[in-house]
């Protein structure tokens, strides 16, 4: 007879106290944690190669987190930014100005989460422009509030019978250079969306009534797509030409994730508004909006905000996120993970029939998954969550993205060992060669 173990008796708990509407991406019930690794109730290792959904950057329980949150405990839980200022909401919008990757006056506000994070940045050049529209992108994630849903660029099971959403936004094509629409060659994306936008200013709405453009510089759920060459740069001269503001989404990119503090400093695109969240602050709930003063200060005082915003406890957590990040050097940290990963997707995808694609930017890499590469058929996501559940098995928590679900995506933390990287990239190697198409 098979004792049940913790972990399945708190599962089926979940399953009887917790809407079915959240996501379980694994069965797995955890107890603690602390750098790349965890462990569940029952005692059993994981290393951790989700990070908290890319909210965890510099690791789980990092002891300078844990000092400064156990520091601010004491001092201030809350007030309300809008009751009454502390210091360390400020400290953390001067780190975030100072590390904005474009020059001249900036300011920032502080939230909650990334979909807060995204509303406000909307509201902020709506207020700026006296404009209504606003373009998102096919394979989007922007967040599960009501107007993120309408930005979000798939359908089910996001938007599915949760409409009507807010109208005026539109989504225009992102170059996916591995699903390049029938007849075109990757190289020629660039130029063929950036095309599609200008016959969409002519055919589905005026550039003249476009509030902001809203863009992943890599998009993280639609499946870790990096854009072809120049498409943001071409961006930027579009919003530039129509004076649209350009809101770069770096809830998942930013932080290190892609070898450089911001995915955009790759392509040298300055936003008009930047959009943060995630690693900022090592697992707790805190996002921001830093931008050009002239379009954060278009709105009038009180339209924007919330009770919770800029916690200080979240703040604390922040603050200590910013010297990790400059005293372990995890921005080069990243760059090595990147290498490693990718000698090893580019491996999988050569050595395994149903692996199509190898793909990404710095540590923020994936893989899809097919079942024939010829086809470019995507492997179906129960057979997906097959290779997942071997790596689960095997000790590796490894996640899915893609809008067909059919990509495994990395996000461990930065701070990980070589040793844990090889043996994470190890275990994957082991599932994938376990499978049978």
């Amino acid at each position: 007879m098979t004792t049940k173990t913790k972990s399945a008796g708190l599962w089926e708990e979940r399953a009887r106290l917790v809407s079915s509407g959240s996501a379980a991406y694994t069965a797995l019930v955890l107890d603690r944690g602390l750098g790349a690794k965890v462990w569940d109730v029952d005692g059993k290792e994981y290393l951790d190669f989700a990070g908290g959904i890319g909210a965890l950057n510099v690791g789980h329980c990092h002891p300078k987190v844990v000092a400064a949150l156990r520091e601010q405990a004491g001092k201030l839980l809350h007030t309300s930014f809008h009751v009454a200022a502390y210091e360390n909401y400020l400290e953390v919008c001067r780190e975030l100005i100072a590390v904005a990757p474009w020059k001249g006056p900036k300011k920032a506000i502080l939230f909650n989460s990334g979909s807060e994070a995204i509303e406000n940045a909307v509201k902020f050049a709506k207020a700026h422009t006296k404009r209504k529209a606003v373009i998102s992108f096919d394979n989007a994630f922007h967040g599960r509030t009501l107007l993120c849903l309408a930005l979000d660029g798939k359908y089910k099971p996001l938007r599915q019978g949760l409409g009507p959403v807010p109208p005026e936004i539109y989504h225009a094509r992102y170059p996916y250079a591995y699903r390049p629409p029938h007849g075109l060659k990757a190289e020629d994306l660039t130029e063929y969306c950036l095309s599609e936008l200008e016959k969409f200013f002519l055919v589905d709405c005026a550039a003249e009534d476009v509030a902001a453009i809203v863009v992943e510089p890599v998009q993280g759920e639609g499946g870790f797509i990096v854009p072809t060459p120049g498409f943001l740069k071409g961006l930027r001269a579009v919003c530039d030409k129509y004076g649209i503001v350009l809101i770069i989404d770096e809830v998942q990119t930013g932080f290190g994730r892609t070898g450089e503090m911001f995915a955009v400093e790759h392509d040298g695109v300055e936003p008009d508004l930047l959009v943060v969240a995630k690693s900022l602050c090592g697992g707790m709930p805190l996002s921001g909006v830093v931008g050009r003063t002239e379009i954060m200060d278009s709105v009038a005082t009180g339209a924007i905000g919330g009770t919770y915003g800029g916690n200080p406890m979240s703040c604390a957590a922040a603050l200590a996120v910013f010297g990790i990040f400059r005293e372990q050097g995890l921005v080069a940290a990243a760059r090595g993970i990147g290498e490693k990963v990718k000698l090893r997707f580019d491996g999988f995808r050569d050595k395994y029939a149903f692996v199509g694609d190898s793909r990404g930017l710095g540590a923020m890499r994936a893989i899809e998954l097919v079942s024939d590469k010829k086809t470019k058929a995507p492997l179906a996501p129960a057979r997906v969550k097959e290779i997942l559940h071997a790596c689960e098995d095997r000790g590796l928590i490894a996640i899915k993205a893609g809008v067909h679900d059919n990509v495994i995506r990395t996000l461990m933390p930065l701070t990980l060992s070589d040793a844990d990287l090889n043996r994470g990239l190890d275990i994957l190697d082991e599932s994938l060669a376990a499978f049978k198409l």
